[in-house]
């Protein structure tokens, strides 16, 4: 199951760099955004992918932004391509309502200093 999100400005950068913070602290998920998407994709520039949990530390912030154990889960695996949405979501078990409705007060709360409006949709 995965909650897409869909940023609208004014700083949507920003909204995607507050969202990767919920999720390092929100382990019942992994996800999957634009800027991760285009690091996976692009390796002749020497971005590299994002493959080893030195290069996942490193694009997250460093180590005291994200551990080492939560660098093997952080990102989405399935493949599964954003669509229209700019990040989303995966949920590792079907989350109930309480666990949707704690995302939703995170993303809230970190999107408030950027301005950033958002729509979310849990499929």
């Amino acid at each position: 199951m995965k909650s897409y999100v869909k940023l609208y400005g004014p700083s949507v950068s920003k909204a995607i760099v507050a969202l990767r913070k919920v999720a390092i602290d929100f382990p019942e998920v992994c996800i999957m955004d634009t800027g991760i998407a285009a690091a996976q994709n692009v390796t002749a520039s020497g971005f590299g992918s994002l493959d080893t949990p030195e290069s996942i530390q490193s694009f997250f912030g460093g180590e005291k932004a994200i551990s080492e154990e939560r660098c093997d889960n952080i990102i989405s695996k399935s493949g599964e391509s954003l669509g229209e949405h700019d990040f989303f979501f995966e949920w590792f078990q079907k989350p109930s309502v309480a666990q949707v409705e704690e995302l939703i007060t995170k993303i809230d709360e970190v999107l408030v200093p950027t301005k950033a409006r958002y729509t979310m949709t849990t499929k």
